[in-house]
Parts: structure tokens; sequence; C-alpha cells
């Protein structure tokens, strides 16, 4: 009887997932009876924020309106942090634009004093209530709205409405292929082993979670070491592997390493009970394994990027206490090993939240990509849903589909126990760095990995925030090279060597040298120009024996004969 209760729980549960996009309806308002209590609990200020200064700035709002129209009337910039960023364009200096800007603006001061730093209230309900307000003030910005909006009434006029006649068709055709679960617009431009993930390579080993990939050469002869590539099991592996001109797999085939890569099988229902014990034996070992006898006597340069970062620092932790001595180093791209602070993902993170989550999981056997790409779209509002809106329905504008934007919408679904996992023990509780992490059932500690280690970090990243990805500098005695590069979570990785306007910084920490902050990190780093994949090429060369010839493909006698030509199979799996 109790199992039909919580199977009658976990579809109610999976059912308001449908209309809530995954998150806790008992979440919010836990956070938003928090806030509420304790606001109401300072009824001096609630007074002076609810009542003087909204009808002082009314009546200087009003004021201003009543003005003669003056087309050169500018106001200061918006500050980078403002909620809306597009009010910060000349555009909106012109009256009467200029004035649906400083109202905004002028809301959302008050949005922000009102919900921000309210006594009493716990930190993490105090976030989730200002997430949630500036959330939706945000939909009420000027710049989503056709008469408000400077470029959008501009373009109307010298078009004769035709622009949003177009808007309505390009609204129409997405809500078409979204009810038909259809790729995004454009993406069948980029159709993996033709326009991206085209680097020539054979499958060389499948199991059940992956599929191995190794790369043809392409110089005559390559380091001794060879590289292994491991992309987080939340994403297709060829966010490294895009176009030619920008896969770091190719550039790294072009700097003469042998270099192998794990291609993720994307789960199903049947997968709900693989952890993160299933993906390091199927995945770093067997692949392990595997190169050990392609290309034996030789030690390995581990990769792991987001996610993939975070199971391979395990995976080292747990060889170094095992005394496995199989890597040659860790690369580690914009992945966390302590979850103190997360980021702005960690507002979808709370037992309340958790619990909800881990019934629809358990309901259906994975997290679904859609159900994943909702929380990042709320995180970034403005930038994923208002502007895209704005450009394709109002301006009747669509911006052409990017490489990089069709690898994210190519997305993978996440086994129930494997993401409950790594949300609860790795996110929630901090398992990893507090050293309560077990793999077979010991506990591992990063302070054993003793292996150089190269670690990357995104200056805007909303994922995994530099500062946290700089932890590991805590962690850790071993030589490090920490590498503070611009861009985002995905765009500061994929910058190849001739991308305009990037630049770098980095700083090597010598084995069991003295710990150096993050902020005289970044005073005493020098700015290097230019692409950090350079950098990490000298990095693992200087890590790396003489070069040789290149090893063959595949090994049959081992039970590792080419099975397929890369991209392989499991990366066409929907």
């Amino acid at each position: 009887m109790d199992e039909r209760i919580d199977e009658l729980d976990r579809t109610l549960h999976a059912g308001i997932a449908l209309w809530t996009r995954g998150l806790s309806p008992a979440a919010l308002m836990l956070a938003w009876s928090d806030w509420a209590v304790h606001f109401a609990a300072q009824p001096a200020r609630a007074a002076q924020l609810t009542m003087v200064r909204p009808w002082m700035q009314a009546m200087d709002d009003a004021a201003r309106a009543l003005q003669p129209p003056q087309p050169q009337h500018v106001s200061p910039t918006p500050d980078r942090h403002a909620l809306d960023r597009r009010l910060g364009d000349p555009a909106w200096n012109i009256w009467p634009f200029s004035v649906y800007r400083d109202a905004f603006h002028a809301a959302e001061h008050a949005v922000q004093e009102l919900t921000d730093d309210v006594p009493g209230v716990e930190r993490h309900h105090g976030q989730v209530v200002s997430f949630a307000a500036r959330l939706l003030l945000g939909i009420c910005s000027p710049a989503n709205f056709a008469a408000t909006h400077p470029l959008v009434v501009r373009k109307t006029a010298a078009t004769g409405g035709m622009n949003l006649l177009q808007g309505a068709r390009e609204w129409a055709e997405d809500l078409q292929r979204s009810l038909a679960d259809a790729p995004a617009k454009g993406a069948e431009s980029f159709v993996p082993g033709k326009q991206v993930a085209c680097t020539p390579g054979k499958v060389v080993l499948r199991n059940h979670l992956m599929e191995l990939i190794q790369y043809a050469p392409t110089t005559p002869t390559v380091h001794a070491e060879p590289v292994l590539v491991m992309s987080a099991w939340i994403m297709k592996y060829y966010i490294l592997d895009l176009s030619p001109h920008n896969s770091l797999v190719r550039y790294l085939l072009d700097q003469g390493y042998t270099v192998f890569a794990i291609s993720w099988k994307n789960p199903g229902a049947e997968d709900a009970d693989l952890g993160i014990e299933d993906y390091l034996a199927q995945g770093l070992m067997a692949s392990l394994d595997a190169i050990g006898a392609i290309v034996p006597r030789q030690k390995v340069h581990a990769m792991g990027y987001c996610l993939g970062g975070t199971l391979l620092a395990i995976g080292a932790a747990a060889m170094a206490r095992d005394g496995d001595d199989r890597l040659a180093t860790v690369t580690l791209l914009a992945a966390q090993t302590d979850f103190t602070e997360p980021g702005d993902l960690s507002l979808f993170v709370d037992e309340s939240q958790l619990s909800f989550l881990e019934d629809v999981m358990a309901r259906q056997g994975f997290l679904d990509a859609d159900q994943m790409a909702g929380a990042f779209h709320l995180l970034r509002a403005v930038d994923l849903i208002w502007t895209p809106m704005v450009q394709n329905y109002l301006l009747g504008e669509r911006a052409p589909l990017t490489d990089l934007m069709a690898w994210n919408a190519d997305g993978t679904r996440m086994p129930y126990r494997m993401h409950a996992d790594y949300l609860r023990k790795l996110f929630l509780e901090n398992d990893l760095a507090e050293g309560r992490f077990m793999v077979h059932g010991r506990p591992v500690s990063l302070g054993d990995i003793e292996v150089p280690i190269f670690a990357v970090g995104t200056r805007t990243d909303h994922v995994a925030p530099w500062r946290s990805v700089y932890k590991l500098n805590l962690q850790c005695d071993t030589d490090i090279s920490f590498v503070l590069t611009d861009g985002g979570h995905n765009a500061g990785i994929v910058s190849e060597p001739g991308h305009e306007g990037r630049h770098y910084r980095m700083h090597h920490r010598a084995r069991n040298a003295p710990y150096v902050p993050p902020d005289t990190y970044l005073a005493q780093s020098a700015q290097v120009d230019g692409s950090w994949w350079p950098a990490l090429q000298s990095w693992l060369a200087a890590h790396s024996g003489a070069r040789r010839k290149p090893p063959p493909m595949g090994h049959a006698r081992s039970g590792y004969a080419p099975l397929c030509d890369a991209p392989g199979t499991y990366v066409m799996l929907r």
C-alpha cells in the first residue's frame, strides 16, 4: 500500500513539474513565507519602502514626463549589473523611451530594496525571493514590447509593419517545431559527422554507457602520452569537437597528440539506477584500459570538461588512493570540486527542491534535457528568452544558428540516480570537498592527487563561477597552473586561436607552495592576449615524453578493434 501511495505522489509531482518546468512550488513558498514574515516584522522599513519612496519617485517621473520632448536627453548608462542590460543602448536615451527606461530602473531599485538584506531571512531564501522578484519584473521590461522599444518602433515605421508579420511567421514555425519535438530552425546545417563532430577517427570501444573514439593522427610523429577527453554526461561530447576551425580535439591533433574522447550514451528509463560509480567504471576506467592496450606503457593526459571534470577529479583521487598511476596529468575545464559557492544554479538546489525533483526523476527514470534547460533559461532570461524573442518576433530578424547554439540545443537526459547523487552529494552536501564522497565504499580526497593539474575558469561563468573553480587550490597541494579566460561556461572554453577579443591570465603554483587568494591572483597575473589553447599545449608538451610514430587505430588482439567511424552511434541518439 505504501509503495502505491508513493507512486501516486510521484505521479502528482510529475504532473506539477510539467507546468513549473521542474521547479518545486513548495520551495518557492518556503522562501516567500520566510521573507514575508520577516519583512512584516519590520513595519517602519516596510512603510518607508512601500509608501514614501515609490510615491516620490512616481511624482518625479510624472513631472519629467510632462516636460517638452528632448530628443537628446541622456541619462546615465545603467550599471552593468542592471537587470536588463539592453536598456544601456544609446537608443534608449531619446524621449519618451528614456522615461520608460528610467521608470523601469526605479522599479528595479525598489524591488531590490524590498527583497535584499531583510534581517532574519535565511540567506538562500532571500536569494530565491530576490531572483523571483527580478524575474517577474524582467517580464515587464520596456525592451520586451513593440510599443516601448525604440528599435522596434523605428523598424515598424520603416517597413510598414512587415517586421511584425515576419516575426509572426517565425513564431508560428517555432511553435510548430516545438509541438513536433523537432530540432531548432537551422539545426539541419550542423549534423554530427558532417558539419560538426567531423574530425576523422574510429570508435574503438562501446559499452552500455559510452563509446570511446580514437582520432586519426594528423602529424607524422606524436607525443608519447595520449590525451583522453571526457565531457560532462549531461551534454553531447562534441562541444570540444565543433566545427573544424574551433575544435579543441583537432587543435590537439595538429599539435602532435594522440587524442581519445568519450561519447556518452543518451540514457533512457532503463538506465535509472546508474550512478557516479558506474560512470567511473564504464567511462574513465574502461577508457584507460583501452588506451593502455592501444598505447602500451604510457601514462595518459586526462582532460575533463564541466561535470566531466568533476568526475575526472573524483576518479583521479580514487586512483591516487588506490595506487593507480596511469595518469600523467589532469586538466579540468570549468569544473567545480567545491560547491560552497556554486553560482546561480544554487537557487534551484535545496532540500525541498531536490525532494520534488527526485520524485519527478524516479517517476520517469531520468531528467529530461528540456527540464534542465528550463532552469538555465530562467537564470539568463534576458539573454536566452527575451533578447531572442525581440530579435525573432518583433524585429523579424532571426539570427542564424551557430555551431555552438546547435550543440546547446542537442541535449541529453540524465539517469535518476546519477543526477540525484550529483545534486545531493556533491552540490547540496559538498561531500567531495569535505572528504565524505565514497568510491567503492571508501572516501576519496583530492589532496591525494599528486600529478600536475591544469585548471581553467571562465570569467562570466554562471554554471561554474571561476572563484569556485579556483578553490581547487585549497584542496590540492600538487603543481597547479590556473588559467582565467574571457567568456562564459561554453564560449570561454571554445576559444580557438584567432578568436577576436580573447585574452587570459595564468598563474603557476608549485607543489606545496603557499596558497594565493583569488584577488591576489588577479593582481599578480599578467593579461595575455589571444586564446589560452597554446598555453595548454605548451603545458602538455612540458609534461610529455619524446615524440614517436603514431600508434595503430585500435588493438584487435586486445578486444579494441575499430567498430565504426567517428563520431559513432551514441551521439546520434535523441
